[in-house]
């Protein structure tokens, strides 16, 4: 049967397209400092996406500049259809944000009156704002101190509160910036199960940064690795570490390998435990396997297993990252022999 005309199905439109986004900031004598260089991402609805790296990154400015706190150098941000920069009011709507190192709530409030607060400056009101705030505090468990001043909350409490305050308008796209900083490990679990079900019960977007690589493993259907502006990696996280898994080793010999000789298994990392030395890590080919073991053999340490492991997402970054400063230091040595 020839298809209807019209009726072929349409493309799902993404939470979250980034473009060409760079931003640039000029120091003293006019010194150029780049935080982010020509960023493309595009990120579905529903899904968890983990935006990782280390301080200074460039992560913190692409999450402000999503909430249009900061303006970009170049390029384009739009948020469910919205650009950032000519629909801001619309695409600021579809947002719910909680940023690391920024005081998101207001400490002579209680956690009502917050969430009172920024539901009505999101355009919310009415019975149905006060039916969220209560869903939400009951959730996060802060029911029962609703009425009481964050001023003697917790750190965590004040972080739930947050949290709470970013959801109250039910956003489509929430950006949490260290979500669990500073939370009990309870309090931390609790936020790890609600971050799950916005995205797998009310299919929100859920843009994650943190420095609980544990955290983001157990979360994320995607993971981007940024560094100095750039990003090393972008791909769902099980073909991220389907990458690397033919490369991880465990190779346990019997004593203590001598300070001297750890220079020979370069990237590996080398542990002691009970008399025997572990050393975990990436091993290129099998080539570079044997070269290991001759030596460890050569160095009279007897061998007691070689297996091969599954890479968890901190052993990724890692190699990322070490992959990358190593190409700085190329990029430094041809610089310095022009």
């Amino acid at each position: 049967m020839d298809r209807i005309q019209g009726t072929e199905p349409q493309p799902q439109q993404a939470m979250l397209v980034i473009e060409g986004l760079s931003k640039v900031y000029t120091g003293r004598h006019n010194a150029r400092m780049i935080a982010l260089d020509t960023l493309n991402l595009t990120i579905p609805k529903g899904q968890i996406f983990g935006f990782l790296g280390a301080n200074g990154a460039g992560k913190t400015t692409t999450i402000k500049m999503i909430c249009g706190l900061i303006f970009p150098t170049s390029g384009t941000i739009t948020v469910n259809g919205y650009s950032v920069a000519h629909q801001h009011s619309m695409a600021m709507r579809q947002i719910g944000a909680v940023l690391e190192g920024t005081r998101n709530v207001y400490w002579r409030l209680s956690a009502w009156e917050n969430l009172m607060y920024f539901g009505h400056l999101k355009g919310c009101s009415g019975k149905e704002l006060k039916l969220r705030a209560e869903y939400l505090l009951r959730e996060l468990d802060l029911w029962d101190r609703r009425h009481d001043s964050l001023r003697v909350f917790s750190r965590g409490m004040q972080q739930k509160v947050a949290i709470a305050c970013a959801l109250i308008a039910d956003p489509p796209l929430v950006l949490l910036d260290e979500p669990t900083l500073g939370l009990d490990i309870q309090s931390a679990r609790t936020v790890k199960e609600w971050i799950f079900r916005l995205a797998r019960e009310q299919n929100k977007t859920v843009i994650l940064t943190t420095h609980q690589l544990d955290m983001a493993q157990a979360l994320c259907d995607r993971v981007a690795i940024i560094r100095k502006g750039h990003v090393l990696a972008d791909k769902a996280l099980s073909e991220l570490l389907n990458i690397f898994r033919q490369e991880y080793y465990q190779i346990k010999v019997a004593g203590s390998v001598d300070a001297q000789w750890q220079h020979c298994f370069e990237g590996m990392s080398i542990a002691q435990e009970n008399e025997e030395t572990i050393l975990t890590g990436p091993i290129a080919d099998q080539g570079k396997l044997l070269d290991y073991l001759n030596k460890l053999h050569s160095l009279h340490y007897p061998l007691l297993s070689t297996t091969q492991i599954e890479p968890n997402l901190e052993d990724v970054f890692m190699q990322l990252i070490a992959e990358s400063e190593k190409g700085d230091h190329r990029e430094n040595d041809l610089a310095r022999h022009r």
